[in-house]
């Protein structure tokens, strides 16, 4: 849709300069019943240690709609079937922004004026609704720095004139897509319209329980967004620090303001997100009202797994995992914050797509991610769960390249600008569930 008049400029940048003023120290107050809270380096439900085995299925809010793209009957099965390989937590998205950019996902939560979605925000707290009645947490992420959802690319483009960026443009390579959004920590006007939506979401009201979001037990935490990062470039990262630290303190401030009885976390990737510099994932956690840290690991986008080579560079590339765990750990201790590895994905054996594909590399590396979490769980340690990135579930590539359209309403956890099937885990594949279902069970013995 085109970029809405900016009318509210002024009102908006009011907002967000509010909102990025300096941080006081959050006041320590008692977890609610049922709530999750942060102890030190743990995280405690009821007085007890909450550990967990997770999921991300970043679209069961679109599931949940009561739509000709939603399908609440399937949304029940799934999280059924979740249920029943010990998942406990479950990180999906609350934000998508209607993009002018490739591949990004229909419908949208929001345009760039204030007229909300209402279809999908129905869909998301039926989805919340059906998460709480299982006794599962959420994770809920407001905007995303990458395309396939919108994003920050697509709120700067409603208050720069129209420009923007594809991701994998040949004429803007690497790393001129990221270095692009690092003018939205710069914009007041793009923060202000980000703002208005995390103001929009942090105090709804759930239609279908009638229960506000800030006093809902299920929800676990609020995420600043899908792998936010400053830049691509270490230059452009650096030159805006400044600004990317001032919204990621801001942001977790005003959402503490709204509700102080949930967790906020960044959704960052960890040391990859911070162009490898540890100062950067340290300084960028440190605000009190950061509770807790947040790692991704992806071998095969990250160069450590050859796929043309898979056999060959597994090894190495489960070695590099680990250190990244262990280095991730170590800024947690010196934070003294509890530590989630929320996504990590491998892909199917020879990288093919299918579902008939076999797993085997695939579970060896989810079992050592699993291992890594459970040794520290058993040791005392801070980390304290993690997410597989994601759940397919009975989901399937409706094209024979296994290639997205738009319109289509396959709902996998491989996103739209993905092929369907890459790195999501199916209702079929027993071996991967067996696996789930045994470090769930190990995981809540501890």
């Amino acid at each position: 849709m085109p970029p809405r008049p900016l009318t509210r400029r002024s009102a908006l940048a009011l907002s967000t300069a509010a909102a990025l003023s300096p941080a006081l120290p959050a006041v320590a107050r008692a977890p609610r019943p049922g709530f999750v809270a942060r102890d030190g380096m743990a995280l405690t439900l009821d007085g007890r240690p909450y550990r967990f085995a997770g999921m991300n299925a970043w679209y069961l809010a679109w599931l949940g709609a009561d739509a000709d793209f939603g399908d609440r009957d399937r949304l029940g099965r799934e999280l059924d079937r979740l249920q029943a390989d010990g998942i406990t937590n479950l990180r999906l998205a609350a934000s998508a922004e209607h993009s002018p950019l490739r591949n990004s996902v229909r419908p949208a939560f929001r345009d760039a004026s204030s007229d909300w979605n209402e279809t999908l925000l129905i869909g998301l707290d039926q989805a919340m609704a059906e998460i709480g009645r299982r006794g599962m947490k959420a994770v809920l992420y407001l905007t995303n720095f990458w395309e396939w959802s919108g994003g920050m690319m697509t709120y700067l483009s409603w208050v720069n004139g129209g420009r923007y960026l594809d991701m994998n443009d040949p004429a803007h390579p690497w790393p001129a897509f990221p270095d692009f959004i690092a003018d939205f920590y710069r914009s007041p006007e793009a923060v202000g319209l980000y703002h208005a939506w995390v103001r929009a979401m942090v105090t709804r009201v759930n239609t279908v329980t009638g229960i506000a979001y800030a006093d809902d037990p299920t929800l676990m935490a609020w995420q600043l967004a899908n792998e936010p990062r400053p830049a691509g470039g270490e230059a452009a990262a650096l030159a805006v620090l400044p600004d990317f630290t001032a919204w990621v303190n801001g942001t977790a401030r005003l959402i503490k303001t709204l509700d102080p009885n949930h967790l906020v976390s960044t959704g960052a990737e960890g040391l990859k997100g911070a162009v490898e510099r540890p100062d950067l994932v340290l300084d960028t956690h440190r605000s009190p009202d950061i509770d807790y840290l947040t790692a991704h690991i992806w071998p095969g986008n990250w160069s450590w797994l050859n796929l043309d080579d898979m056999a060959g560079t597994d090894a190495s590339a489960r070695a590099q995992t680990a250190d990244y765990i262990a280095r991730h750990v170590g800024f947690a201790r010196e934070l003294n914050k509890p530590l989630v590895i929320e996504e990590f994905g491998y892909p199917r054996d020879g990288n093919r797509y299918d579902p008939a594909a076999p797993t085997t590399l695939r579970d060896r590396f989810y079992g050592e991610v699993q291992a890594a979490v459970l040794a520290d769980a058993r040791a005392g340690g801070p980390l304290v769960g993690s997410n597989i990135w994601a759940w397919n579930g009975e989901g399937r590539a409706r094209n024979p390249d296994f290639r997205a359209r738009a319109g289509e309403s396959a709902w996998v956890g491989d996103p739209p600008h993905e092929p369907q099937g890459w790195y999501g885990v199916f209702d079929s594949d027993r071996s991967t569930r067996d696996l789930i279902r045994a470090h769930a069970a190990a995981l809540a013995a501890v």
